[in-house]
């Protein structure tokens, strides 16, 4: 709010998985309108697993967009570290009935993914290393990363065993953290004194949540769904974004969202992060801020968080990360195994 300059919000909308299984409270729309001293307006809770920071950011956007409000706040939170068991709450993300009930992790359901493109694409050991390496070598400038320490393919590749192929240092952790913008409509904008970015593009999408169901697990249908709406809606392509922020909470993950927003053609994603491409000086930089998995995957505030760093990207405020003329990012959040995803675009004005 300090950094916006705006005297006041019209409503709020905060992400937030499961605060519930977490730290036992619901309720969490109300509470932080509370906390923040900005009662009666309205606040609302929105869940859609680790997705729910990004689709929060997207309701905001939507009211702006509709008239209803002029100023509105988007924000994220978990506290994921006082729960007992943050296995079970991340598991209800997954299908219950059957994943779960069969004792499914998400690290399980990633390693089939990956297992999955290593076979159909050839997707090597060591290229799922170089995004680890390649995030928390990002990671290691930014001074909000959980985990800003540089890491080898060497010390991936004897990390302990997971879900093979994924070893722990190709897993986001365990984190905690909040995050928060503000919206406004284009006539407040003028009045900002910063550098404003424009939202040109929102996209949203969803796939059966099971991963048995889906005809080809390496391409992740809901991703496809909402960056192909966000492109359309900015009348844009993939080769016009010059900085991407991908839900990356396994290695393979990184690789099959550059692949299905449109970066690289299927089955190159892995040889792309093996040439540098990725890199924060290479063709297309993807997850400059460290991803999820440097970063932390504080789950509620993720897609927040992805949407910060775009924003100190094309202002130019990113430090010892910044992407050399950065005009168009793209932030790109999931739930679960790619049951939702949410894409917007986003371009300094």
């Amino acid at each position: 709010i300090d950094n916006a300059g705006v005297d006041h919000i019209d409503s709020m909308y905060i992400g937030a998985m499961s605060s519930g299984l977490f730290v036992n409270q619901e309720h969490i729309g109300s509470l932080m309108a509370d906390y923040l001293g900005v009662t009666p307006i309205p606040s609302t809770r929105v869940e859609s697993a680790c997705a729910s920071g990004g689709i929060a950011f997207r309701q905001a956007f939507i009211e702006i967009a509709s008239g209803m409000s002029d100023i509105v706040l988007a924000g994220g939170v978990e506290k994921m570290t006082d729960g007992a068991d943050a296995t079970f709450a991340l598991a209800s993300a997954a299908d219950q009935e059957y994943e779960v009930y069969h004792g499914i992790t998400f690290p399980g359901l990633y390693a089939l993914i990956a297992r999955a493109h290593m076979h159909k694409y050839g997707t090597t050991r060591e290229q799922l290393a170089m995004v680890a390496v390649k995030n928390h070598e990002n990671g290691s400038r930014n001074k909000n990363a959980q985990f800003p320490m540089k890491i080898s393919v060497e010390n991936v590749l004897n990390s302990t065993m997971v879900a093979d192929p994924l070893r722990l240092l190709d897993c986001s952790p365990v984190s905690d953290g909040a995050a928060a913008v503000i919206l406004c409509s284009m006539d407040v904008a003028k009045n900002f004194k910063g550098v404003p970015v424009k939202v040109i593009g929102s996209g949203q999408g969803t796939d059966s949540i099971a991963l048995h169901s889906r005809k080809d697990i390496t391409t992740l249908n809901a991703v496809v769904t909402s960056a192909k709406k966000a492109y359309e809606m900015a009348d844009k392509k993939p080769e016009d974004i010059d900085v991407v922020e991908v839900h990356d909470c396994f290695t393979i993950a990184e690789i099959c969202c550059t692949e299905d927003i449109g970066l690289f053609e299927k089955g190159k994603g892995g040889k792309a992060v093996e040439e540098g491409l990725t890199q924060l000086d290479g063709k297309i930089p993807v997850n400059t801020s460290g991803g999820l998995k440097s970063k932390g995957h504080p789950v509620g505030a993720t897609g927040i968080a992805q949407i910060v760093e775009i924003y100190e990207q094309l202002t130019g405020n990113a430090g010892e990360r910044q992407v050399k003329e950065a005009k168009i990012g793209l932030a790109q959040n999931m739930g679960g195994s790619g049951g939702s995803s949410v894409v917007h675009i986003l371009e300094v004005i």
